[in-house]
C-alpha cells in the first residue's frame, strides 16, 4: 500500500503537532527547492537519507515499437534519486 501526499501531511503533521496547512507549505517549499537546485545542475544531498541529482542522456537511436523504424532519439535529462545509509539499514531491517 502506498502514501499519498495527504497521508504523509497528516502524519507529519502529528508527528510534530503542526497543523496540516504548516506542514503542506513546508514540503510545498522543499519541493520548489529540489526543482531550483536540480534544474540548474545541481544535487541535492540529504545525508544518510537520500541525494538527487540531475543526470544527462546522450543522443540515441531508437525504434519505434509499431513499425520497428529507427528513430533518433535527442539528448535530455534524467532525474536519479538515491538511497543514503540510513534509508537501506531501514528497509533492510523489514
Amino acid at each position: 500500500m502506498a502514501m499519498n501526499r495527504s497521508e504523509l501531511v497528516a502524519a507529519v503533521a502529528a508527528k510534530t503537532e503542526n497543523s496540516q496547512v504548516a506542514v503542506n507549505g513546508v514540503l510545498d517549499a522543499v519541493f520548489e527547492v529540489f526543482v531550483d537546485q536540480i534544474s540548474q545542475g545541481e544535487k541535492v544531498s540529504i545525508p544518510g537519507w537520500l541525494a538527487v541529482e540531475r543526470t544527462d542522456r546522450a543522443a540515441r537511436t531508437g525504434r519505434n515499437p509499431q513499425t520497428g523504424e529507427a528513430i533518433q532519439i535527442p539528448a535530455g535529462h534524467s532525474v536519479k534519486l538515491t538511497a543514503g545509509s540510513k534509508l537501506k539499514a531501514a528497509v533492510s531491517k523489514k
